[in-house]
Formats: structure tokens, C-alpha cells, sequence
């Protein structure tokens, strides 16, 4: 039986917090900023968590390297 490997796209996307929970980068954060106001992109700045039935499939993917 081969092994279970970790998704590799998750593993860039997504880290754990020490509770366990997943946490992301939010988007909208990448280019374009000048049209953004001040207050959009200092709210963009701190990292989302991610929830419910995402969380679990994000879990799932990035297990085997737990």
C-alpha cells in the first residue's frame, strides 16, 4: 500500500494555528493596492481562519505531514 502524501498546494496555502485551527492568507492582497483604501488593506493584513467543513478538507489534505 503506498503512502499518504501531503497536498502540497495546501502546505503552501495553509498553516495550523497551535489550537489547531487553519489559518490563510486573505486575498485582494496582492497587487492593485493603490485603489484600496488605507483601512481595507490594514484589515487585509491580519490572517483569516478558516472554518467548518473547509477546515476539515484542508486538515485532510495536510495530515500525512503532521
Amino acid at each position: 500500500m503506498p503512502k499518504q502524501k501531503t497536498h502540497k498546494g495546501m502546505k503552501k496555502r495553509y498553516k495550523l494555528t497551535a489550537s489547531g485551527k487553519v489559518k490563510h492568507r486573505k486575498r485582494g492582497r496582492g497587487h492593485l493596492l493603490s485603489g484600496k483604501t488605507s483601512g481595507r488593506k490594514r484589515h487585509l493584513r491580519q490572517d483569516g481562519v478558516v472554518g467548518g467543513v473547509w477546515a476539515d478538507h484542508i486538515l485532510e489534505g495536510l495530515r500525512p505531514g503532521l
